[in-house]
């Protein structure tokens, strides 16, 4: 078996689908709403991002951004969410259900489990609030989830990696732990070195100016908190290259 590091890109677009599989990636982690962390893409998006690349293409399921305590009419979209996803060809499903006393929702999180099968199971960031990291490791374990996404419980994974660390060596080879938050191409070497990881998850996206000549200034399409109105990030075949040329 190859010892080759797995790279999945997180990213929000078709075309950062494709310069992230062109760039090198082996799993692309389909988002939209990156600013709040991630939430379901549109169906048109992931159909295209199918036909368009042909690495694993795993696609988020969130209703909403905040927190991973749903209510019951959420949880409704979350399983149709699954199912499309699942229809429209997707590898992989990424999910997150917490209770109110930050524990795994068990009962939830095994209902969409069973509704993606054969898709692979992605537990996110959830873990990074739940009230006991390894409760919850546990947990994620006797469901069968393939893999959980974690920063280690801080806000970047340098922080958290004498417990991405831990977590490794808990889980063995039962659930793959994957770190994500904060690695760049600088500092992925010494994570992977030290937690002995074997996939890694990475925004590789650059700025990019809009198109548009006539701008508008006094209108804003967003809530409070602003992102340019007419710049963007996208995904950079040449920034994911980075990754991979960092680690092999």
């Amino acid at each position: 078996m190859s010892n080759r590091l797995l790279l999945e890109i997180c990213l929000d677009s078709v075309e950062s689908a494709i310069a992230a599989q062109r760039g090198g990636a082996d799993r692309v982690e389909l988002c939209d709403n990156l600013l709040e962390g991630g939430t379901t893409p549109s169906a048109g998006t992931i159909a295209l991002a199918r036909r368009n690349i042909n690495i694993d293409l795993n696609v988020i399921i969130r209703p909403r951004g905040g927190d991973f305590c749903y209510s019951d009419i959420e949880f409704e979209v979350m399983k149709y969410d699954v199912e499309q996803a699942k229809a429209l060809g997707a590898n992989g499903a990424v999910i997150g259900i917490l209770k109110e006393d930050g524990s795994v929702d068990v009962e939830r999180t095994r209902e969409l489990v069973e509704l993606a099968r054969p898709m692979s199971v992605t537990f996110h960031r959830a873990f990074d609030v739940s009230r006991d990291p390894f409760e919850a490791l546990e947990d994620l374990v006797g469901l069968g989830i393939d893999r959980v996404l974690t920063s280690g419980q801080e806000s970047s994974v340098l922080e958290g990696l004498d417990l991405i660390t831990q977590l490794v060596k808990t889980a063995g080879d039962r659930i793959i732990i994957m770190p994500g938050g904060g690695i760049t191409e600088r500092n992925i070497g010494k994570i992977v070195a030290q937690s002995g990881v074997k996939e890694v998850h990475v925004v590789g996206t650059v700025g990019v100016d809009s198109p548009m000549r006539f701008r508008n200034p006094r209108v804003f399409m967003g809530g409070e908190l602003r992102p340019p109105e007419f710049a963007r990030l996208v995904t950079h075949a040449d920034r994911v290259k980075a990754f991979r040329r960092a680690v092999d």
